[in-house]
């Protein structure tokens, strides 16, 4: 089973539909066997994976929880979604001020349609976690954390929590910079406390333990260099050419597509640079989706807009493998109807949903997919 930021290039549009509305592996699910209160210290990466479980990554503690989520919902969905200052109703219901809390991420509950998001409420060591949820009727809760069904894994090898960058800022804060479930395993991004830092990890779910995870390599066309410790921004799993992949966004923004098989535990992989989308900015969210028999990649990002990116040449695209100047690669086209939008989703078989900053604050919206 695939979550909603990820599908497979081939599937037929019949699966797709299917997958829009119910589960594949909904008879599945494994228990969470942990009852009570998670030590969850932050909230980043949220991601779906089997029925009524959330995948949540907390950078802080480097460890990936599993949460139990009611898999149904007693409010029918409405046929669209439009919230205004989502993020102030947020503030309130949390008690405090919209200038105090953080929006992380947003995910899609694929059998109910309900929005969770990860919030930090609060700035600086004395910030808290929450999680938030709004219902087919637009209403918005808070999801308790004490009292939970759950599991958990940590990271052995993240970065030390006082660990900084070059400028200073938290190296730990990126041990987990995006997740994503798919076929039995939780696929985590994140940079280690290694000199070969970027990783992408492939955890099997119910949790046993995890590995040091597969160090990655990329060469970046905008820079002219290959690099190993920028982590992935941003990925989504799904099949090139028949064969599953991940493929990863990157800061400045080099597209890479990674073969699921090269991904072992301690071993060092290159990925294969397919497009360069323009330097000066942050990849922000991905998604697939089919439309009209074919299948397209949604990306947001911090200065370049959305981009609808073709699928249709990534098994037959030419790697970069020297500088370049502006951009090159795959094709692609910035939907200028989209304005800025900072997390997205897949709602339905025909919808995203997408949290968009303007210069009131944050709005939660459906939208068709374009």
């Amino acid at each position: 089973m695939l979550n909603f930021k990820s599908w497979t290039i081939a599937a037929p549009l019949t699966a797709l539909l299917a997958f829009g509305t119910l589960s594949a592996d909904a008879a599945d699910a494994p228990a969470l066997a942990k009852k009570g209160k998670p030590a969850i210290q932050s909230v980043g990466p949220l991601a779906f994976g089997p029925t009524g479980v959330l995948f949540v990554g907390d950078p802080k503690s480097a460890t990936l929880f599993a949460i139990g989520v009611s898999p149904e919902s007693s409010v029918p969905r409405a046929a669209e979604i439009k919230i205004e200052g989502i993020d102030r109703t947020i503030s309130s219901l949390l008690g405090t001020s919209a200038s105090e809390i953080v929006i992380n991420d947003l995910a899609v509950q694929p059998t109910t349609g309900e929005v969770y998001f990860s919030v930090t409420r609060g700035k600086g060591p004395d910030a808290q976690p929450a999680i938030v949820r709004v219902d087919g009727a637009g209403k918005v809760s808070e999801v308790p954390l004490d009292k939970l069904n759950y599991e958990s894994v940590s990271l052995n090898n993240a970065p030390a929590a006082d660990a900084k960058d070059k400028r200073g800022g938290s190296l730990r804060t990126e041990s987990i910079t995006d997740i994503a479930y798919s076929d039995g395993r939780v696929f985590v991004a994140g940079l280690s406390n290694e000199d070969f830092a970027s990783k992408l990890r492939a955890i099997p779910f119910p949790f046993k333990d995890t590995d040091a995870g597969t160090s990655v390599e990329i060469y970046h066309g905008a820079h002219g260099a290959f690099e190993t410790r920028s982590p992935v921004r941003t990925f989504v799993p799904f099949d090139i050419g028949g064969k599953p992949h991940i493929l990863a966004a990157y800061t400045c923004t080099p597209l890479v597509k990674f073969p699921l098989s090269d991904l072992k535990p301690g071993e060092k992989v290159r990925g294969v640079t397919v497009a360069e989308l323009g330097n000066g900015n942050k990849p922000l969210d991905l998604i697939v989706y089919k439309k009209d028999g074919k299948s397209h990649l949604l990306l947001s990002n911090s200065k370049h807009g959305v981009m609808k990116i073709s699928t249709d040449t990534l098994d037959k695209q030419e790697p970069i493998t020297t500088r370049i100047a502006g951009t090159a690669g795959v094709a692609k086209e910035t939907v200028t109807s989209l304005k800025g939008v900072e997390q997205l989703d897949r709602l339905n078989d025909r919808q995203a949903v997408v949290l968009i900053k303007d210069a009131a604050g944050y709005n939660l919206e459906s939208i068709p997919l374009p």
